[in-house]
């Protein structure tokens, strides 16, 4: 069995982030285990720009954003294996992978960090009645395909869901020739980003109908049509209010599933909400010494929020790694606050703090539970508001923040719980 300080589960724009945090901190031996057949993760069928605006202050297309990881990566000579598989995951951390190359192998690790990213939502999951013809694709498959692969997956377009990845898909197949008809969205708001909303649909006048859904797919061998109703506030379809599209294929971008498989056998404490594992203020999860960052915690709309979390991730298990070494033994954690989702916050990200381990700042991210204009987020210290701010708009699509300061949470020693809150004007 291999000894390793680190190893970090994925070589997408998480874990090429915390890797390259941690041996900034000074650890050494850090090993990278990547499925892929190359690093950068989803990034790389990206093809299309809007990443690195916050980290590099600069606007590039996926592949070129993962290649500015990927090159320091390198030049720090992190270690990484491509084309294997991570199967198992001890509490000890003991970390059970294969590849062609090595076969079934075991590295016993001080500090892993997650980093598996997440997973597409499939038909299977929908309850769509009709039959099960060619040309249904998830919306991430049918971006591989066009961007990676060079194949068109249909002609004629009906996209399910408004989420980021079928807001683009509708662009991108229009640039390739095939017309989009609707881009049908079960929730009365978009699951997407409204700068996508805008770029995406409205540049390109593809209509986005919300409350609707598809309520059957025609065809047998392949797709023929589809039929879209509306729905009612419980989601349920409303009768009379069908309506069919002549097409040829279905693109469906009905949300994200972070790829925990691995966590929950290991034993960590999942998040009801997020699906992601339960963090603190390190990113670390309820086993000591395992971290969690990026889309696996919780569904990101930024890539370049992904990095920032994912360097504070392999920040504190290098920190870890410090002390393990320093006094071989994790010292005594101290009062932990939980942190709550108040009225209109669907969680909160971290679940806890110990304000005792907090170094200047603490960054709480959140996402609301519907559409709110003009409203406050308020974060209050038991029964006590501390922070106000207002916002003019929020939305499901966009993921929210706030941040307390290091002062703010040493000066409440009786703390017994923070709330997230959203206010209405």
């Amino acid at each position: 069995m291999r000894a390793c300080d680190i190893v970090i589960i994925g070589g997408g724009p998480a874990g090429l982030a915390a890797a390259v945090s941690a041996r900034k901190q000074g650890i050494e031996d850090i090993l990278i285990l990547e499925r892929d057949r190359e690093l950068g993760g989803i990034l790389n069928q990206c093809i299309h720009n809007g990443f690195g605006l916050h980290t590099f202050q600069e606007e590039l297309t996926g592949p070129e954003y993962a290649a500015r990881f990927i090159r320091q990566v390198d030049e720090l000579h992190i270690e990484y294996k491509l084309n294997t598989m991570v199967m198992d995951i001890s509490p000890e951390r003991e970390v059970t992978a294969m590849n062609r190359e090595d076969g079934i192998f075991t590295v016993k690790a001080n500090s892993v960090v997650l980093a598996m990213g997440c997973r597409e939502r499939p038909r299977g999951a929908l309850n769509i009645p009709g039959y099960r013809p060619a040309g249904i694709y998830s919306a991430g498959t049918a971006q591989r395909l066009v961007n990676i692969e060079g194949c068109l997956p249909g002609r004629e377009v009906v996209i399910l869901g408004s989420g980021d990845i079928g807001l683009i898909m509708a662009r991108r197949m229009t640039l390739e020739g095939a017309k989009v008809k609707v881009v049908s969205e079960l929730m009365p708001y978009s699951g997407g980003l409204k700068r996508n909303i805008v770029q995406c649909l409205q540049d390109y006048d593809i209509p986005l109908k919300l409350s609707c859904t598809v309520v059957d797919i025609r065809g047998k061998e392949r797709v023929e049509g589809v039929v879209l109703a509306q729905v009612d506030e419980k989601g349920k379809p409303v009768p009379g209010t069908e309506k069919e599209y002549r097409c040829d294929t279905l693109l469906l971008s009905v949300g994200l599933i972070p790829e925990n498989e691995l966590s929950r056998e290991m034993g960590a404490a999942i998040h009801e909400v997020t699906c992601g594992p339960k963090v603190d203020e390190s990113l670390e999860t309820s086993v000591e010494g395992v971290f969690a960052c990026g889309n696996v915690l919780h569904v990101h709309d930024l890539v370049d929020f992904v990095s920032e979390e994912a360097a504070a991730a392999g920040r504190h298990a290098a920190e870890y790694i410090h002390r393990l070494k320093r006094t071989k033994e994790r010292p005594a954690r101290g009062k932990t606050v939980p942190i709550e989702a108040g009225s209109g916050v669907r969680y909160t990200v971290p679940c806890s703090v110990c304000p005792a381990r907090v170094e200047d700042k603490l960054i709480i991210r959140f996402r609301v539970d519907q559409v709110y204009t003009d409203c406050y987020v308020s974060v209050y210290f038991d029964d006590e508001r501390i922070l106000q701010k207002r916002r003019l708009a929020a939305a499901p699509g966009e993921m929210e923040e706030v941040r307390l300061t290091r002062k703010q949470l040493r000066e409440a020693p009786g703390l017994g719980r923070i709330t997230i809150k959203i206010e209405e004007r």
